[in-house]
């Protein structure tokens, strides 16, 4: 929290901010304004919802403080920059963003409001170094909707690619180097983004469909019936990384690819060893680089899923309950901010204190639960927790009654 101090203008929201983060961190079941102003011993969440809206802070600027934070701490001169989105489930129309849309988070299309990450991944650890919120072309286009969300008349729609390309080059613009990005289907499939990268010097491994065509020296083909051209001596065992079960071996073929760009351009093909089902990734590297490279910068992408586990079952990343942009991207600021925390201790306390051959290494559940027990589990007596009770009953009446009153004024 010191590191963040400078970005309020006030001491009292730089305080009531460091409150809400331990909040994230806590064990409490449910993460809001109200749940986590009553476990920091405050009187009503009044002042955390006024944290979120209304407090003079630069929630821009404490994002850049946490991209530091992990360069500085994880670096790696393996490190692979991923982008990614995830959704937030929602009820109601007003929330910033949301609409119905299908979102990998859920596998189905979903009322929802859905947001890109750029998660940085090294050997020591991961976690997210920007965000960026999507807005649908439904609200883009309705300026009074976008105004009375707090985004303003003038809000103008951008895809997801460019969303990442957006936070990519703030990562380069601020002096970090990191030789590769990867991503899924949404981001390898946009020319424009690949371009963007190859224009910076930045190799990339990104995911296609099975549509997607690519020119050989022998014409242009779907990546699909390239695949069934291979021959089986050009199939490669190789680990994509260790996941929870252990290794993950695919079977991975190369395709040189002629394209009329400087650089060299690859066709990555994966191959489950049990299923057979295929997956493609287009890929440009400055330089030649062997195939373990390409594998490995593949397998990195599994990372941003974790990530994404972790900021929300740890840190309440997707538990916000703020319609306006303004609070949402603070809100989110934050529980990056609670994250990477635990990510730095896990990376710190690995390298200092390896564990023993009977342990298995501390994860950042871990040192969340030991953080929580030892460090930041408040105390209040029953008068507290009665004054709470007091409160929320009265809130509810004064909402039901509202509601009521509203209910009988529309005519029948």
């Amino acid at each position: 929290m010191g590191r963040i101090a400078g970005r309020f203008v006030r001491v009292e929201p730089r305080l009531r901010a460091g409150r809400l983060v331990l909040g994230l961190l806590s064990n409490l079941p449910r993460k809001n304004c109200w749940t986590i102003a009553e476990w920091a011993g405050e009187a009503t969440p009044h002042g955390m919802q006024h944290l979120l809206c209304r407090a003079s802070w630069d929630a821009d600027a404490v994002r850049d403080e946490v991209r530091e934070n992990i360069v500085e701490h994880l670096h790696d001169r393996a490190a692979v920059l991923v982008v990614d989105e995830t959704g937030d489930l929602k009820k109601g129309t007003r929330t910033v963003g949301v609409q119905r849309q299908y979102t990998g988070t859920a596998g189905r299309i979903e009322n929802f409001q859905v947001a890109v990450y750029l998660v940085y991944a090294s050997p020591h650890g991961h976690a997210a170094a920007d965000r960026e919120l999507y807005i649908p072309r439904s609200w883009t286009c309705d300026p009074a909707r976008c105004q009375a969300a707090g985004l303003g008349e003038d809000a103008v729609f951008a895809t997801k690619p460019e969303l990442a390309r957006r936070m990519i080059e703030r990562f380069l613009d601020a002096g970090h180097h990191v030789g590769w990005v990867t991503g899924d289907e949404v981001y390898g499939g946009n020319p424009k983004l690949r371009a963007a990268l190859e224009e910076r010097g930045l190799g990339h491994v990104l995911a296609v469909a099975c549509s997607a065509e690519v020119t050989t020296g022998a014409g242009t083909f779907r990546v699909d019936a390239l695949a069934k051209k291979v021959p089986k001596r050009a199939w490669q065992k190789h680990s994509a990384g260790r996941g929870a079960k252990g290794q993950r071996f695919y079977d991975w073929a190369v395709i040189d690819l002629a394209e009329a760009a400087p650089g060299h351009h690859q066709l990555l093909i994966r191959r489950n060893l049990t299923t057979g089902e295929l997956a493609y990734y287009r890929c440009y590297s400055p330089e030649p680089v062997p195939l373990t490279t390409l594998v490995k910068v593949a397998g990195s992408r599994w990372r941003v899923e974790e990530t994404f586990q972790s900021e929300k079952g740890l840190a309440g990343l997707d538990e916000h309950q703020v319609r306006r942009y303004l609070s949402w991207i603070r809100w989110v600021t934050l529980a990056m901010l609670a994250h990477a925390f635990l990510a730095v201790v896990r990376a710190d306390e690995r390298a200092r204190n390896p564990a023993p051959d009977t342990l298995v290494p501390l994860s950042c559940n871990e040192i969340q639960r030991l953080f929580i027990t030892l460090v930041v589990q408040p105390r209040h007596d029953i008068a507290h927790r009665l004054r709470w009770s007091d409160w929320r009953r009265r809130h509810q009446q004064r909402s039901r009654t509202s509601h009521y009153r509203r209910q009988a004024a529309v005519p029948t």
